[in-house]
């Protein structure tokens, strides 16, 4: 249950902020919330990460696909009973649907976050779907560390 929550918030809270960017700023513009350091820099990206792929639209739309059904296959199958592990696949599914919902009803993803120093525009989606990763590979990390047994299944 923890999974859905978490997909749904991360998805709701994707879409709203995406709406909101689409709706107040101009495409190829930027807003300078910090100037020099931060921008909201409203693009629309082909790609995925970093805008590989770009060319292949109907890719990135399987590929996504085929990471959403394996995190809800996992997420049944063998994930820790510990809510971390949880809340980081809703994290990341949510962030996968949220990408997925831009690539199906417009044919991109709408990117706006804009670190000067970063030189990718990126969004909230993209961020959900690397803190997920991180969270992920954290509790390994720690699991391992620490010589705990393998997580007991559900």
């Amino acid at each position: 249950m923890l999974l859905w929550i978490i997909t749904a918030g991360v998805w709701l809270i994707d879409r709203a902020l995406k709406a909101w960017i689409v709706s107040h700023l101009v495409l190829g513009k930027s807003v300078f919330v910090l100037p020099g350091v931060f921008h909201l820099t409203y693009i629309l990206n082909a790609g995925a990460a970093f805008g590989m792929m770009a060319g292949h639209p109907g890719l990135l739309i399987l590929l996504a696909c085929l990471v959403l059904g394996g995190i809800f296959y996992i997420q049944r199958q063998w994930v820790p009973r510990e809510p971390l592990p949880r809340i980081a696949l809703g994290m990341i599914s949510g962030g996968a649907l949220g990408n997925l919902y831009d690539r199906i009803t417009i044919g991109k993803v709408v990117d706006y976050l804009d670190f000067q120093i970063w030189p990718f525009i990126f969004n909230f989606a993209d961020s959900m779907i690397v803190v997920g990763i991180a969270v992920i590979i954290l509790c390994g990390y720690v699991k391992e560390r620490h010589g705990r047994e393998e997580y007991p299944e559900n």
